[in-house]
């Protein structure tokens, strides 16, 4: 199978995804959810006019003649209710929150109101109609349209959704991925690796990279190089009901590359082998009935670029988000030689000039095996199949990791 462009290669794995079903989950367990229907407001708020500061209720006419005494007939504070109307000559003390009694039309502040004997007070300003008054519906009014569908939800979408009077929200299914490592050379962090073995350590990068994006990735632990140890752990994803299943390690051609023949000897439909692009270039996408698996390099780099590139695209769309990707341009800190036949993706450190232009150095050392480097990234440098070299200075395409620091 010949090596397909990047861009056919994600048109591929995008082409028959959309968001998932819906949940009903509560508020607490929303945040960054994506809403799979309008909220719509089950109350009006706020259910009555409140006083917007402390103070004295009063009817604006009463305020105008400041040595005129007005007779305090009671006080209201938050969640109670004055049920006696104020007449003409009255007012009511009441505070930040609480209803506004009936015949009170305007709120004069507690600095504004003078002692003038027991029992009343002089207004030392008029006042005009709802002075300091929050009518009722300011905010909103029961069957107004508070969240669009499809709103990725933040902390003031949520207080909105609560003072709506929802509990509970309809959002789109998380998707749920299985990250699987594969490889007998590879041991779980902490253990002590034997002769010819290293430490696991693509999973939980990618797993961070995907939860970020949306997903309910799982740790399916590891497969040794051997048919039988897939399927068992092929079988766990499918008893699973992962929507994706994602392997890291065993792409590729050599003899103890297993995974694509056991996953098409299990009836896997493979779309595509092999990327034109570097790092990357060992990678599947396939179909097994409802799932989705995207076979990742074993090398740590390689795995969380393609997981940047191609896995968060698709975690997006299954989620309902927008896509989150950064593509712009940058100038060059430093001279680039000249491209190969593949597409490259260079890490880079990220920096922001005073008049904002983004500058955009490649580190020296580009080996796909140093999750160092890639750590310290800002950026990958996007550069096209047998491009020219470049000079400091000159434009190129980015992909943003992180904010320049």
């Amino acid at each position: 199978m010949a090596m397909m462009a990047v861009s056919e290669a994600l048109a591929r794995l995008l082409a028959d995804a959309g968001p998932l079903d819906a949940e009903t989950v509560p508020l607490s367990q929303a945040r960054s959810r994506v809403l799979a229907d309008d909220v719509i407001a089950r109350r009006t708020q706020p259910p009555f006019a409140v006083s917007a500061m402390d103070g004295y209720a009063v009817r604006a006419a009463d305020t105008g003649d400041p040595t005129r005494p007005l007779t305090v007939i009671g006080e209201v504070a938050a969640g109670q209710v004055f049920d006696t109307p104020v007449e003409a000559g009255q007012v009511v003390r009441i505070f930040t929150g609480a209803p506004v009694p009936q015949g009170a039309d305007a709120i004069l502040i507690q600095e504004d109101a003078e002692p003038a004997g027991e029992g009343t007070i002089r207004a030392g300003e008029a006042v005009a109609r709802g002075h300091h008054v929050r009518p009722a519906g300011l905010d909103f009014s029961e069957g107004d349209r508070l969240i669009e569908g499809g709103t990725r939800l933040d902390g003031g979408h949520l207080s909105l959704a609560a003072a709506g009077n929802h509990a509970e929200l309809d959002v789109r299914r998380r998707p749920r991925v299985g990250v699987l490592a594969t490889g007998d050379e590879l041991v779980q962090p902490g253990m002590s690796p034997g002769p010819g073995q290293i430490v696991a350590s693509n999973g939980y990068g990618v797993a961070a990279i995907l939860e970020d994006a949306g997903a309910e990735p799982f740790d399916l632990g590891i497969a040794c190089d051997r048919r039988a140890d897939l399927d068992i752990k092929l079988d766990a994803a499918l008893a699973a009901e992962c929507d994706v299943l994602i392997t890291l390690g065993g792409a590729s051609v050599g003899d103890h590359d297993l995974v694509r023949p056991t996953f098409v000897a299990r009836g896997m439909e493979l779309a595509f082998h092999k990327i034109a692009m570097r790092p990357g270039k060992p990678m599947m996408f396939g179909r097994l009935g409802a799932m989705r698996v995207l076979g990742l390099p074993g090398n740590p780099v390689s795995s969380l670029v393609c997981t940047h590139l191609f896995a968060v695209p698709l975690i997006e769309e299954l989620a309902g988000r927008p896509p989150s990707q950064r593509r712009t341009t940058a100038r060059l800190g430093a001279p680039l030689g000249a491209n190969g036949p593949r597409e490259h993706y260079m890490r880079g450190a990220l920096t922001r000039e005073d008049d904002g232009t983004l500058v955009v150095t490649a580190f020296d050392n580009q080996d796909s095996s140093i999750i160092r480097l890639y750590a310290a990234a800002d950026a990958l440098i996007v550069r096209p199949p047998g491009a020219d070299a470049l000079d400091a200075g000159s434009r190129v395409e980015i992909v943003i990791l992180r904010e320049p620091r």
